[in-house]
């Protein structure tokens, strides 16, 4: 559980500090707009990591 766990958070504080401190302030970015869309993002790309580390 921790294999799978442990990527998406490390994925969605990256992505939540890149939403953050983005330089996107329109909103059309959909990445770096706001610091929750970052986050879950950045979850998602984490957790299709660990998906394709797994064995």
């Amino acid at each position: 559980m921790t294999r799978i766990l442990l990527p998406i958070a490390i994925g969605a504080a990256l992505g939540s500090l890149m939403g953050y401190f983005g330089q996107c302030s329109s909103g059309s970015c959909p990445l770096t707009s706001t610091w929750w869309r970052g986050a879950l993002y950045g979850g998602f790309i984490g957790l299709m990591f660990a998906m394709s580390a797994r064995h």
